[in-house]
Parts: C-alpha cells; structure tokens; sequence
C-alpha cells in the first residue's frame, strides 16, 4: 500500500500540461488537475477510470478481483470499438464472496482464475484490477502476478488502482502508470522508422480514430501505438519506439506522456481532431515535431496540401447547413477535452454557444474556453437539473449536447438533444467526423416532432362556443341519471 500511495502522490503532482510548463516550480507542482480527495468518487472511481483507458486494448483478458458487483458495473462502459480482437468484450472476475474473505482464499482464487484464462483463451497478456474490498483485506496482487507470470510464461499486468483511493481521472492516470512499469518497453519493434508516432488519450469512440487514420497514412505516418483505441498488447509494448505524440485527452494520460519524453525522448503536444481547424493544427504539429525528430521536412509541404485539400471539401459539404444552423443556440453539458474543443468546432460554423460545463475540466481547459469564448459567464461548474429544465424550456437554447445522464431534461423541456459523450452512435472526429456532427445537429433542431410536442394538446384547447338547442325530454332525463350516479353537475363538464 505503501508504494500505491506514492504513485498517487505522484499523479496528484503532474507537471507536464502546456500551462504549467511556463510556472514556477512552486506552481507547476501543483500540477494540471485540482487535488482530489481519496475516497470521493464523483463521476466514478479509480478502479472505473482504470478500466476506462484499458479496457479498449483489445485482444488482452481483463480480470477484476474482487466482488461479482465491481465487474458488473464498469464493464462496457465506454462505446469503444475494435477492428479485430473480441477478447475485450468477455467479462472476466474471480468472483470474490464474503467466505473467500473471510479464508483468506483471494489470492488463490486469483492465481486459479489466471491460469483458467491462460488455457481457455491464450491471451498475450492478462491485466489484473484490484477492488476495494482486495485492496482493504490486504491480497497481494503484485505478488501474484509475478509468480503467475513466471509460472505461465505470459505477461500479467497489475493494475493498482482501487476505487477507494479517488475518482475516475485518477484511476486514468494510474492506469497510465501500469503501462508504463509493466507494459511500454518490454518488446522490442523490428520495423521502426522515422514516421512513427503514438496517439494517447484516445478511446476510438464508435470508430472515431478509424476517420483520423487514413489522413496519417497519406502522409506515410504509422500510428506505432494508440492507446488505448483498438490497441494491441504488442503495439503498446513497442511504444517506447516512436518518434513523437500526441495526447487528445489531457486529464487522463498526460502523466504517461511526460514520462514516456523523460525515459525515451519522445516529444508531444496536446491537441484535438474536433472541428476543422483543430485537425489540422493537430496534423501540422505531429509533422512538425517528426522533423525535429530526423523526419525528411518534405512532409511539411504534403501536410499542407492534404490540409488544403481535406478543407476545401469539408467546407463545402458544411455549407449547405450553415444557413440552417448560423445563430442557432447550443448549451454544453460535458466536460474534459469536449468542453473546448466542441465549443470551437460549433463556433467555426456560426453556431452560437450559450454555455458550457466546465465540471471536469483543468484549469487549462477552462483556460482555453475563456479565450474561445471571451466570456466567463458561458461557463458553468455545474448546473442542477432544475436549473438546465429551467433554461431549456425558456428556449435560451435550441439545443442540449450532452450525456445520456441530461437527456431526459431535455426531452421533458421539449428540446432537441444529442449524444456527445461516450454512448455516442455517431464519429464526431476529423473533417469528416465534424460535417457528421453538423448534420446531427440540424436533424435534431429541424426535426418536425419538436413543433409538434410544443403545440398545446388537443384537450387543452378551448373549442369554439356553439349555439346550444333546447334538449329533448330524453337527453334531459339521461343527464340527470349520469349527474346523479356519478356526482356531478352540468358545469363540471367543461366547455369541451
């Protein structure tokens, strides 16, 4: 427990964001990301966020020690996707009762459970997560996996990050950490070149990566390793070869960038592939630093003509929304990466932005925000359900993007909303993932259901007075009879 507690110290204490590289040591100690209390899992905890950056490592066996429940709650969180490998998607536990803890019988269990995955599927590599109850009745998960490995002959990864310890971005972080010690470095490439660079932070969320991809491969630049989108065990242990990075999601893997440019000298930046100018600033900077790095500069001259052309056509399949969508109101319920970068993307086709969550940004993304946005009061840290129903149905937007957790408030505001986050069915990354995010976003507004919700329901309306004729003697005394049986009078019918 010990030396978990110094890697935590050592994630609390990140130096390595953009902002924090122009700080004094005193400030920049304090690290990208606000101190966080163990044992506070707002959004999740660190044992969710581990298995978050894992998890898409597609052919490696994912095993959680621990309780039936732990498993069950964080398994398929995430709409990562795969090219190949479905060994991911199997769900993998030791299943923990309260009689193995009381015997004491957790890490036989464990080594049991490893080698019944080792037989049965054959995996390069079997990660190990530890829970809360593992980690608090002292089961020795370093230990095991050793001897597990050495008895077995394959590598088996110790995660240490059990949810007790913090929130979800910890548990991103630490899981960097495991990768790091265990994974990164351990194979060797036999075709590593100039041209080789690694993408962290990114998930690959309903394919989004596969829309990025081809424009690198035009260029002749290998992704040697995306981590953790669609990666293979083999590729995140040859990472240490590539020449340069790029981190998309700064909150979660920029420990692991900075300590990849200490041990191997391999330089990054952080960037986007949301929105047209953001992609092609990202592609500029990987070519950029691929020079500095030995790459022949004649990919600076190709870089620019792809960009030249990949906008040109993106800007003219947009055109055909901006009429539709210019001055349009958009509300943002996210947070992280997606609460600036979004924000510039719907801004760059006249898409106004009249408020975005800033709940699990940095204080470099809020930064970010306030330069795009030039106004403060468009950030909010957080925003009660009352209070987001409250602006919705007063129509200060024309609509929420947002999480599956909101969508429900906005449909009872009679709002168009979309999915953003990561249930998302759609690839909002690249040029082409930007026009698809257009479109979804003028579907939702122009949907013809939302005039239809928002007229007044058929028994509210007052229907015109009619001229009323003297009633027969039957239809007098058959009023009388309904009045009297079910207790009512003529007057509480209504004028319908």
């Amino acid at each position: 427990m010990s030396l978990l507690r110094a890697k935590i110290q050592d994630v609390f204490n990140e130096p390595a964001c953009e902002q924090n590289r122009g700080k004094d040591a005193k400030a920049r100690k304090e690290g990208c990301s606000k101190p966080l209390t163990p044992g506070a899992a707002a959004g999740g905890c660190a044992f969710d966020g581990a298995k978050i950056v894992l998890q898409p490592i597609t052919d490696v066996a994912h095993l959680v020690h621990g309780p039936l429940a732990c498993e069950g709650n964080s398994w398929d969180n995430r709409g990562a996707a795969s090219s190949g490998p479905t060994l991911w998607r199997t769900s993998f536990t030791t299943d923990l009762t309260e009689l193995d803890v009381v015997m004491g019988r957790g890490e036989r269990k464990l080594f049991k459970a490893i080698l019944e995955i080792k037989e049965a599927y054959g995996p390069p590599a079997i990660f190990v997560y530890p829970t809360c109850v593992t980690a608090l009745i002292g089961d020795d998960i370093e230990a095991v996996c050793k001897r597990a490995a050495e008895k077995y002959g394959l590598a088996v990864v110790p995660v240490n990050a059990p949810g007790f310890v913090g929130s979800k971005n910890l548990g991103n972080k630490l899981a960097g950490e495991a990768l790091l010690e265990h994974v990164i470095g351990t194979l060797e490439p036999d075709d590593a070149g100039p041209y080789d660079i690694n993408i962290l932070g990114e998930f690959n969320l309903s394919g989004e990566f596969w829309l990025v991809k081809p424009l690198l491969d035009r260029l002749g630049i290998r992704v040697r390793a995306c981590i953790p989108g669609d990666a293979r065990y083999v590729d995140i242990a040859c990472a240490h070869r590539a020449r340069a990075a790029m981190v998309v999601c700064s909150t979660a893997l920029i420990n692991l960038a900075r300590k990849m440019d200490e041990r191997w000298d391999i330089p990054f930046f952080e960037g986007s592939f949301y929105g047209i100018s953001a992609t092609s600033e990202a592609l500029r900077q990987i070519s950029q630093l691929l020079v500095k790095k030995g790459a022949d500069p004649e990919i600076l001259g190709r870089t620019e003509l792809l960009i030249a052309e990949e906008e040109a056509i993106a800007w003219k399949k947009l055109a055909a929304y901006r009429l539709r969508l210019e001055g349009k109101r958009v509300l943002l319920n996210t947070g992280g990466v997606k609460s600036w970068s979004v924000v510039h993307a719907l801004m760059e086709i006249g898409i106004e932005i009249v408020g975005t969550s800033v709940k699990k940004s940095t204080v470099e993304d809020k930064e970010r925000i306030k330069q795009i946005l030039k106004n403060e009061n468009h950030m909010f840290e957080q925003m009660a359900p009352r209070q987001l129903y409250a602006m919705l149905s007063e129509r200060k937007a024309d609509i929420l993007l947002s999480g599956g957790r909101t969508q429900f408030v906005a449909l009872k505001a009679k709002t168009p909303w979309l999915d953003i986050n990561q249930e998302r069915q759609h690839a909002y990354a690249g040029y082409d993932g930007m026009v698809e995010l257009v479109r979804q976003i003028d579907l939702a507004i122009h949907n013809p259901i939302w005039r239809q919700v928002r007229e007044p329901a058929p028994w509210d309306c007052q229907p015109a007075v009619r001229e009323e004729r003297p009633r027969t003697r039957i239809e007098t005394v058959t009023l009388h009879a309904v009045q009297e049986f079910s207790g009512t009078t003529a007057g509480d019918f209504g004028e319908c």
